[in-house]
């Protein structure tokens, strides 16, 4: 413990330059071997229904990028996977939530958990416990990074998985819209969707991509009732939940798809109006905060402040 409490930052700089240089040798071997078979992988791709390309097309370049690595996280994750199903399954809908719909994506979560850890701890272990010796102040700061290590990748996924579901709730409506007039045009559910996927793919690339799915896994055969639900819970949005409930109840009893449709539309836009009134009725009691914290001050401030100077200056004179 003597001779560890003499280790100083100079020395240890060797030590991080060898392990970040061995990283990114690493790094850089993975990229390169597995260079060979992308092409395989693509003409395996062009070989696939269109609607399949153009749903993998934006995750499949990315995912072979970092093959070696999505490799590596899942080993280092099986460590950490949970045992019973039910957290397995809620965690997979988490992730299908936030866009990560890989069979392997529950393991490189895990593993880039481990990583995480592993990255705050061991500068942790190096700069306080190894330089200050076991203090409590050091074991502390340790316990703090490795918390803050540990819970980072929870936290990260829950933005991504709230900011997709923001995204799809705010750009749903026109959808239903859109999806509404093709119906009462004419048009199938199937074709509806694959219209409402065409013209929306430039502004509402998150909804266009889930109903792609959706639309691409009727044209496989799977019965409607089970790509609706499927939808409902790989978005975790309530309106979809609620659009896809009523869809289902409309396939089953053979009512209207566009008179369904429409009532739903007309449901969203009285609960959006309603949101916003909310909203605009909250904003009264949410600028009390500020209005106390910064602008009251300041004016208190300019209204006492020449009558207090005043009062100084004669209680002085007398």
């Amino acid at each position: 413990m003597e001779l560890l409490a003499f280790v100083t930052l100079e020395e240890l700089t060797p030590v991080f330059t060898f392990i970040a240089i061995v990283a990114g040798t690493f790094w850089l071997l993975s990229l390169i071997s597995n260079r060979n078979s992308q092409a395989e992988e693509r003409l395996e791709r062009i070989g696939r229904p269109k609607s399949l390309v153009e749903i993998e097309m934006s995750q499949a370049e990315t995912n072979n990028r970092f093959k070696g690595l999505q490799e590596a996280f899942k080993n280092l994750g099986g460590m950490m996977e949970p045992k019973s199903e039910l957290e397995k399954n809620s965690l997979r809908i988490k992730l299908a939530n936030a866009g990560f719909r890989s069979e392997n994506a529950a393991a490189v979560y895990h593993g880039i958990r481990v990583v995480c850890l592993a990255a705050f701890l061991l500068p942790a272990l190096f700069f306080f416990l190894l330089k200050d010796g076991f203090t409590l102040k050091s074991i502390q700061w340790t316990v703090a990074l490795a918390g803050i290590g540990f819970y980072l990748p929870q936290v990260v996924l829950w933005h991504l998985r709230t900011t997709r579901q923001k995204e799809i709730f705010l750009t749903l409506p026109d959808a239903l819209d859109l999806l509404v007039v093709c119906v009462e045009s004419g048009l199938g559910l199937d074709a509806a969707l694959r219209k409402v996927t065409d013209e929306m793919k430039g502004h509402a690339k998150v909804i266009c991509e889930e109903f792609a799915l959706a639309n691409l896994q009727l044209q496989m055969g799977r019965p409607r009732r089970e790509v609706l639900h499927d939808l409902g819970v790989r978005t975790g949005v309530d309106d979809v939940r609620s659009l896809a409930a009523i869809l289902i109840q409309a396939d089953r009893f053979g009512s209207s798809i566009a008179q369904a449709l429409r009532v739903q539309s007309d449901s969203m836009r009285t609960r959006r109006r309603q949101l916003a009134e909310e909203k605009a009725a909250k904003t009264a009691v949410q600028l009390i905060f500020p209005l106390v914290l910064f602008i009251f001050p300041a004016i208190f401030v300019v209204l006492v402040g020449p009558a207090a100077i005043q009062i100084q200056k004669n209680l002085l004179k007398g």
